[in-house]
């Protein structure tokens, strides 16, 4: 053979693929979203209807709830069988997550004022999630300065502002006027009690200042009560 002649080229292997390895599928980032939208291991999405009773006080605390869809009124009785109001959870809202700071049992009561749609996350996933996900953890985080900072207003509110005030800006909050977003005027009907019992005044009250507000145009009743952001004006009038 010729020193010019070529050698036959090596062809690869039948089945061989020719070229650098092809890259494996990267997995999809972690989405907190998508998490609390899919049921799965420890996870639950429960149904309730109005006037449902999530948990009551003294349950066991063995899990944390995410509302993803209704409203949900959290109530606290004392010794002498006294009621209160601390909370309306809106959609979006963790609740019962006292469980993960060692919490035996529930310090509140959790009842649907909607029908609501909840994800129940037993409190092991919860830690799991928290320790694995740092999305999620910061989602979390998140809501919870947020009901931190939503104490304190509530606080400052209930120590300098008068009953007229406070009730004007429960019903904005109930409203979403002071979240971000397209508020939402027409709220589900709320006893005047429940009421009551969020800004600590009588129920004759509320009574009162909710005429006061309808005759003034803040407020109607169509199927729900519908809010005014004139009802603003309330709460910025000295």
């Amino acid at each position: 053979m010729s020193p010019q002649a070529k050698r036959p080229s090596r062809r690869p292997k039948s089945g061989s693929v020719a070229g650098p390895n092809p890259t494996p599928p990267q997995p999809l980032p972690f989405d907190p979203a998508t998490f609390l939208a899919k049921i799965g291991e420890d996870r639950s999405l429960l149904d309730y209807r109005k006037n449902k009773v999530v948990f009551a006080q003294g349950d066991p605390a063995d899990a944390v709830f995410f509302l993803r869809q209704g409203k949900v009124k959290l109530t606290v009785v004392s010794n002498q069988g006294k009621e209160a109001v601390v909370a309306i959870l809106d959609q979006d809202a963790f609740f019962g997550e006292g469980c993960l700071i060692a919490q035996p049992r529930r310090m509140a009561t959790a009842t649907a004022l909607t029908p609501c749609s909840i994800l129940r996350l037993e409190k092991s996933a919860m830690v799991r999630v928290l320790h694995a996900e740092p999305a999620f953890a910061e989602r979390f985080i998140a809501h919870l300065l947020a009901r931190n900072i939503r104490i304190e207003e509530d606080l400052v509110d209930q120590l300098f502002n008068s009953a007229e005030k406070r009730l004007a800006r429960v019903l904005l909050l109930l409203a979403n006027f002071a979240k971000e977003g397209k508020p939402e005027p027409v709220i589900p009907q709320i006893s005047q009690e429940t009421l009551a019992d969020m800004i600590g005044t009588t129920r004759s009250r509320v009574n009162f200042f909710m005429n006061k507000f309808r005759k003034l145009g803040f407020i109607d009743y169509n199927g729900g009560l519908e809010v005014n952001s004139a009802l603003l004006n309330v709460l910025l009038h000295d």
